[in-house]
């Protein structure tokens, strides 16, 4: 494994990891519209999932839920302005993404209590993300665009949210690891 020193490990994780995940939604969100399905479901991934649930890991499940209250309603107004502005209506699943993603940082928090263990982490991360499925699963069931519960929808729905339960405790272990050896 590399080491890297001081000045290189804060170049690398103050800003060539946040510059890489800010590249990352950015080249998600420019992806052709006929993979509308999995565009949307990987901004979902990175914005409405994994910001709360790695905050609700690495501090509490407070500022996990205030996090996913925040980045639900942002994903939502871009949602919402991507599907429904043509419409002149709302959606219910909207308010699904926004509970989910406080229930995700909440529920990350609370079963992790700021633990460094990465199984920890992982059962915390997974169980989040379940449990914030199921919000969005029950919310598109009333849903006029989403049009109720189908395979592909459950797929599309649990997908995100089982990724970054698998992938959001490496990055969270890798924060913690960083912030120990700066102290």
């Amino acid at each position: 494994m590399v080491r890297l020193s001081g000045d290189w490990r804060e170049i690398f994780y103050d800003v060539l990891v946040p510059t890489f995940v800010a590249f990352l939604i950015v080249v998600v969100g420019m992806l052709p519209p006929h993979l509308e399905g999995i565009k949307y479901s990987l901004l979902e991934a990175i914005v409405v999932v994994g910001v709360p649930m790695l905050i609700g890991m690495i501090w509490n499940k407070w500022a996990g839920g205030s996090a996913g209250f925040i980045m639900g309603s942002l994903y939502g107004l871009y949602f919402s302005d991507q599907l429904y502005a043509g419409r002149g209506m709302g959606d219910v699943s909207l308010l699904g993404n926004l509970v989910s993603a406080m229930l995700i940082g909440y529920i990350a928090g609370a079963l992790n209590k700021r633990s460094n263990s990465y199984r920890r982490m992982l059962y915390a991360g997974l169980t989040s993300g379940i449990m914030g499925s199921l919000v969005v699963l029950y919310t598109s069931r009333f849903s006029w665009v989403l049009g109720g519960i189908t395979i592909g929808g459950v797929a599309l729905t649990l997908f995100p949210r089982i990724l970054a339960g698998l992938l959001v405790p490496l990055v969270a272990k890798a924060f913690l690891k960083a912030q120990n050896n700066k102290n």
